[in-house]
């Protein structure tokens, strides 16, 4: 449906158009709590396999209704269309770290981010930091211990904000309506945060965040006041009057009330300051006689701080797919597991967590996976997507699409994808079946294979050691980062230990090894981007790049503003450029040199000094 006709529709149906006001744009002050002791000082336990008491509840799990297919001319009629159903089993992906992650409570939300040294992991209800070879760099501590007076309500997520080196850990209050932030005030996760509370008029259920120029953003799903820009800025700096701006979701069909949208996840560059965030989800045209073909819904939000009434969310597209089929069961037990009838919730109808955004010189890119029904019969694929937009105010287009799901009984579900500066993709995610107890698995593809393709093989990191059972709650996330280096997946998920125990997983993969050398690389050698300093002149020098007749070469400030580029040749992978930099506005500060071209890139930070 075209973007004209989405207007109409909505003016019709009495949506989100009529007026922006009816957005009910509402800026709220956080409350700032203070900077926290040293988290190394705080409460720690030394029993890997403790689980704190969880607030969560079962009742949240009923703000997910039983879905149904109400339309029987939805497609596809049975079989996925797009399913890859063949794998190379001839080799495995070589795994870097694989080491146990905290136990969890039911279910144990895995939640993850890199930096460059450290991970840090975090579960109902609890968290923990390793050291990036794998081994403890504290032992686990409960969420309650961040912020003072808190419970281990859960939902965590964490994230790693490169551009400023700051880890960020979230939980919600299932008591106050309220969301928990701790922003580390350095890159040591084991230092001091910057702790603040948030309150809703409702509960913020199934909160997803990402990180953007102009804020940290967060939907969850309620009916109102569901999508929020936190004052990243001001959170950062520890500023006691940082605010959120919180608007309404545009109307749009979900068929079964939950409503979880994803919002792009800058993993690397970020966009100028301002530009608006594109937020993702998907329907199915077995919903609804309404919907029409399966599509991906995309809405753009701008957010204001100076004049926030000027905030705005609007549907912004209706990018049709491949058909699918996102409904399982209407009862949550979808997925077999081995020795036991007992079935586990897929997760279905949403797209996984996170939508991983990345600049590149000539486009940008969004990643984007759910669980998908690929025979009629239940057994589940992981439907995925590669984005592509080539200016930030042009539409996004499907770049390409495939659904995961040998064709071996498995079912492959709760998924989480990323890709890398050479343009590869990792994809991770839980599999059980008639035959398997619920594990974990990677596969990927490199970014010269042909469109679609995992060419990579399914990589068991984790066997299922037993059967879950009083229940079908799994998951309900996964988590997948991209190390800073660049080529590096990190991911956690859940799996089932012995006697049934709930486990978590943390491994790590880098494609770009998994090949030895870029086939567009000389000589096998790693890239080199090197940047230095000479009063007013900044050179950069490349080598070993992939040989090119355009590489872009540009610098950037850490607020995504571009402030030069150049377009050269760069003859068996080797240039050397400069810039003028005395009339930079920012002196003293942090830049970010970027070169590469559409499918690969290296970033380097650069401190320029007046």
């Amino acid at each position: 449906m075209k973007k004209n006709a989405i207007l109409l529709f909505s003016l019709l149906m009495g949506g989100f158009s009529i007026a922006q006001s009816e957005q009910n744009v509402e800026v709220v002050q956080g409350n700032y709590l203070g900077l926290s002791e040293e988290l190394r000082n705080l409460p720690q336990s030394t029993d890997e396999d403790m689980v704190y008491e969880n607030d969560e509840g079962e009742g949240l799990h009923e703000r997910r209704k039983k879905p149904e297919a109400v339309d029987p001319t939805a497609l596809p009629v049975k079989y996925d269309p797009v399913r890859q159903s063949y794998q190379d089993k001839s080799y495995e992906i070589q795994l870097g770290v694989n080491v146990q992650g905290m136990g969890g409570s039911f279910p144990p939300d895995p939640t993850g981010a890199v930096s460059e040294d450290y991970y840090v992991q975090a579960v109902n209800t609890a968290w923990k930091v390793f050291n990036k070879d794998g081994t403890n760099a504290s032992g686990p501590s409960g969420l309650n211990t961040l912020w003072p007076g808190s419970t281990n309500s859960g939902d965590p997520i964490v994230m790693y904000d490169r551009q400023v080196q700051r880890f960020v850990i979230t939980q919600f209050q299932t008591g106050s309506n309220e969301i928990l932030f701790a922003v580390s005030e350095t890159a040591d996760p084991l230092g001091s945060y910057h702790l603040y509370e948030f309150s809703f008029p409702s509960f913020p259920d199934y909160p997803k965040y990402s990180i953007w120029s102009d804020g940290y953003y967060m939907t969850s799903n309620t009916y109102t006041q569901n999508v929020v820009a936190f004052e990243r800025e001001k959170m950062i700096a520890g500023d006691p009057t940082a605010s959120m701006i919180s608007m309404n979701l545009p109307n749009f069909e979900t068929h079964y009330g939950f409503r979880s949208v994803l919002p792009a996840d800058a993993d690397g560059d970020l966009p100028p300051y301002g530009t608006p965030i594109s937020l993702f989800t998907f329907q199915d045209d077995s919903w609804s006689s309404s919907v029409t073909e399966d599509h991906i819904l995309i809405m753009k939000m701008s957010v204001d701080w100076d004049n926030p009434n000027s905030s705005s969310i609007a549907i912004d597209q209706e990018l049709p797919t491949a058909a699918f089929n996102s409904v399982f069961t209407t009862s949550w037990n979808d997925i077999v597991q081995k020795g036991t009838s007992q079935r586990l919730d897929a997760i279905s109808s949403i797209f996984n967590y996170r939508a991983q955004y990345l600049r590149w010189p000539t486009h940008n890119s969004v990643m984007l996976c759910n669980v998908v029904d690929v025979d009629g019969s239940n057994t589940a694929g992981i439907r995925w997507y590669e984005l592509r937009q080539d200016v930030d105010s042009l539409d996004w287009e499907i770049y390409q699409q495939s659904t995961f799901a040998p064709d071996d009984g498995r079912s492959r579900f709760i998924g989480s994808i990323a890709m890398d500066y050479n343009g590869h993709i990792g994809l991770a995610y839980s599999f059980s079946g008639p035959n398997d107890y619920p594990g974990l698995a990677c596969t990927g593809r490199l970014s010269w294979d042909a469109p679609g393709d995992m060419s990579q093989p399914e990589t068991v990191a984790q066997e299922g050691l037993y059967f879950q059972s009083g229940g079908n709650r799994y998951g309900d996330y996964s988590h997948m980062s991209l190390d800073p280096d660049g080529s590096t997946f990190w991911y956690t998920g859940e799996y089932i230990g012995n006697g049934g125990a709930r486990r978590t997983k943390i491994f790590s993969f880098n494609l770009e090894k998994q090949v030895g050398v870029n086939q567009e690389l000389a000589d096998g050698e790693s890239p080199i981007l090197n940047a230095i300093q000479d009063q007013s002149q900044l050179t950069v020098d490349i080598d070993n790049f992939p040989s090119t007749n355009e590489m872009y070469v540009e610098l950037f400030s850490l607020d995504g503003r571009r402030v030069a580029k150049k377009v050269i040749a760069a003859p068996e992978g080797k240039l050397s450029t400069t810039f003028d930099i005395s009339s930079l506005r920012n002196q003293n500060a942090v830049y970010i040199v970027r070169a590469g071209k559409d499918n690969f890139m290296r970033v380097k930070k650069v401190a320029i000094i007046k």
